[in-house]
């Protein structure tokens, strides 16, 4: 097993558990994306999830970008509108993936199966 430097560590530490000045460092192109788009940044924040939904993208992404939503004045109504309409490209088994991560992610509980 190879051995890594501390902070090596703590930085693969602070992706994986989704820190946001460990991400911001490690992707570090958010802003200059968002400024290349010229879309609003709750327009910005919604495309970024729609695109985690048609990747079946895993749950840590759900969760950053969601704050990140949240934090730029998203409200949960528009990140379900968001689910609703790209629903049809992404098909059912995604779109309800995407609904149990944007669910988790809102602080709410599990679906009863």
């Amino acid at each position: 097993m190879p051995v890594l430097a501390e902070d090596t560590q703590q930085k693969l530490a602070g992706i994986a558990a989704g820190d946001h000045n460990f991400i911001e460092t490690a992707v570090g192109l958010r802003e200059l994306n968002h400024e290349a788009a010229g879309l609003d940044a709750q327009t910005f924040a919604l495309v970024k999830i729609a695109a985690l939904m048609a990747l079946d993208a895993p749950p840590a992404s759900y969760a950053w970008q969601v704050a990140n939503a949240l934090e730029e004045g998203v409200t949960a109504e528009e990140i379900v509108g968001t689910l609703i309409a790209v629903a049809p490209q992404i098909g059912g088994p995604r779109a309800i993936a995407a609904a149990a991560e944007v669910s988790l992610s809102l602080g709410l509980p599990p679906a009863a199966e």
